[in-house]
């Protein structure tokens, strides 16, 4: 482990605030704690404005289950983490991959549309989509990656932190086809994107194919393809085809 430090910083109170550097695996030295990717600076939560005096007890927030601490990050996750309202450290990882979701969905829904083999043997290789070809697997693999990446467990002052489940209105982390999303939501509002899917509707087949509402976590994969391959075949149809559709599937499965 690379040993921790601790810093004072100074904020608006009648004295210093101490952040916690929390320690890192030695071969993870290098690492962004929230993607994996190379660490250039770091990220302190809770924020140092959020330090108040007569809210302050032993360094902890009331709404923070841990120390003010420091971990190392690649600058992107930074600037994603510094924009997310949060105390607790993993409240920010969550909104981080949400964020980092968002922002390389292209990326990802290459591996959506594409496998391996099938870019090799596209036929991409000459003309404008030349450099797609050679780079679109690359970037898939970085950007699935990046979200799935868990971190390591943090350790301050040679106490690991107890992680603390995220209560997120979405419910707990999916995972599908190989990249973990934040949350069911996350996965459905994705896929809806990349296929122009209806998302309501979308969202009320995989509630019926699931035997559970999109709220549970019942919800597998096998009912998640089954849904998407469903409502792919209904992307340009009306909303009166849709509902017809929806009714012969039930009638289909009872």
């Amino acid at each position: 482990m690379v040993a921790p430090l601790v810093a004072e910083i100074s904020v608006h109170t009648a004295e210093p605030v101490a952040v916690i550097i929390t320690e890192t695996p030695f071969n993870k030295r290098h690492c962004c704690w929230f993607c994996g990717e190379p660490s250039q600076v770091s990220f302190i939560v809770p924020a140092e404005s959020k330090i108040v005096t007569n809210e302050r007890n032993n360094y902890l927030l009331r709404s923070c289950p841990h120390p003010m601490i420091s971990v190392p990050t690649c600058r992107e996750c930074q600037q994603l983490a510094s924009k997310a309202d949060e105390n607790s450290i993993w409240a920010v990882k969550e909104q981080v991959k949400r964020q980092l979701l968002k922002r390389y969905a292209k990326d990802l829904a290459i591996g959506i549309n594409w496998t391996e083999q099938e870019l090799a043997n596209s036929g991409f290789e000459q003309g404008n989509f030349a450099g797609f070809a050679r780079s679109a697997w690359f970037m898939y693999e970085v950007a699935k990656e990046r979200v799935n990446y868990l971190g390591w467990p943090l350790v301050a002052n040679g106490i690991e932190l107890d992680e603390v489940d995220v209560e997120l209105d979405e419910g707990a982390t999916f995972s599908f086809d190989g990249v973990l999303y934040p949350s069911l939501a996350d996965a459905i509002t994705h896929y809806a994107k990349v296929f122009f899917l209806d998302e309501v509707y979308f969202t009320a087949v995989l509630q019926y194919l699931s035997k559970a509402n999109v709220d549970g976590i019942t919800v597998d994969e096998k009912s998640f393809a089954q849904a998407v391959r469903f409502c792919r075949l209904l992307v340009n149809a009306t909303p009166n085809e849709r509902k017809v559709a929806f009714k012969a599937l039930k009638a289909e499965n009872s």
